[in-house]
């Protein structure tokens, strides 16, 4: 069986074939010229920004090219920032049509092409869009199936764009092998604060080659890879990527696999790390133990904020072990201590109690 991108490049192929003998191929032969003055006001006006008739004009132009419908709000986008395409079920096609006016426009800022099918293909064609484009620094591409290859595409046009900032990529299929591409991101592209990784298959050996890299990243302030599978090693190695990074200031590895091993590389990374102010690792299989060795980097960091340790099965000795860490480190800027979900006794209570009275400014939640 075929996945949805495998049949979609095969009804691209098909339709092609058909479209080349089609009474659409006379009706775009006729319009070549204005098609050949499009692109060519394009390349003259781009610096300066496309009027909205002809960024339509050029827009439907393409979309008759590519064989799509045209989305109809874009026909009226003006010199809006934001550029909202979500659920449009655009395809690789669409992608392309759409390509072939980003590219100068100067107005749009954020691109916003969640759920839209893109395909590796549909990716290929937004990479070069963020190859040329020097307007556009927040793009959502998140659950479009671009797997590596599409991963890889975008990764190499963003060696060349210093105007990205965020980049969304959850949901995208992403596994080992997309790794790489991923290091390879983080190592150039300093420009790039937020990435979001997450509900992706990145495991162990992802979490290997992605934690050199994360200690080598010098503009990264917020990552997200929650819903992934990283564990063992993996877990490991990315936790002292963290130790040596100093510029992250948010993360979330929440519902991964980190279990006690990865929480007690995260508590030597804490050890070390100055500068991480949120940290979520929510259902990480983490014990006890886990938690107790953690809570050796609490004792000394003197930035973390936010600690989200919930759904993990600590029990109450783990859950006190983390109090009277903190308690212990009168330098500790913790707010927020999420240990919902974890069941707790009295003797819990009455410490968390008495925390008061030493951290005012510190809330439990359980």
């Amino acid at each position: 069986m075929m996945g949805p991108c495998e049949e979609v490049q095969k009804n691209e192929n098909q339709e092609g074939e058909a479209a080349a003998i089609g009474p659409q191929a006379e009706t775009l032969e006729a319009k070549k010229p204005w098609t050949a003055e499009s692109h060519s006001a394009l390349e003259t006006e781009g610096t300066h920004g496309l009027g909205e008739p002809v960024m339509a004009t050029l827009y439907l132009e393409s979309c008759r090219a590519n064989g799509v419908v045209p989305v109809s709000c874009l026909l009226h986008q003006g010199s809006a920032s934001e550029l909202n395409l979500r659920h449009r079920g655009l395809g690789p096609q669409g992608a392309r049509a759409l390509a072939s006016v980003l590219t100068s426009n100067v107005y749009i800022k954020r691109l916003d092409l969640q759920d839209n099918g893109l395909c590796a293909a549909g990716a290929e064609a937004l990479a070069d869009v963020l190859r040329k484009n020097s307007i556009i620094s927040d793009v959502d591409l998140s659950e479009n199936q671009i797997g590596a290859a599409g991963l890889q595409a975008i990764c190499t046009a963003l060696a060349l764009n210093t105007t990205l900032q965020k980049m969304q990529l959850q949901g995208n299929r992403l596994e080992e092998q997309a790794a790489q591409h991923l290091a390879t991101l983080l190592l150039r592209h300093t420009g790039l604060k937020s990435l979001d990784l997450s509900y992706n298959q990145l495991n162990d050996l992802a979490g290997e080659t992605l934690g050199p890299a994360v200690a080598e990243n010098t503009g990264l302030t917020e990552l997200n890879l929650s819903w992934n599978h990283l564990r063992g090693l993996g877990a490991i190695a990315f936790a002292r990527g963290l130790e040596a990074n100093i510029f992250l200031k948010v993360l979330d590895i929440s519902h991964n696999g980190f279990g006690d091993s990865g929480a007690c590389a995260i508590g030597e990374a804490l050890k070390a790390n100055s500068v991480l102010e949120e940290l979520n690792m929510r259902n990480n299989r983490i014990s006890m133990s886990g938690a107790l060795k953690l809570g050796l980097g609490l004792q000394v960091n003197q930035t973390l904020r936010i600690l989200i340790i919930s759904k993990n099965p600590i029990r109450c000795d783990g859950y006190v072990g983390i109090l009277k860490s903190v308690r212990n480190n009168k330098w500790s800027a913790l707010e927020l201590l999420d240990v919902s979900d974890i069941q707790v006794n009295r003797e819990c209570d009455d410490l968390a109690s008495s925390m008061k009275e030493i951290l005012p400014g510190l809330c439990i939640k359980h």
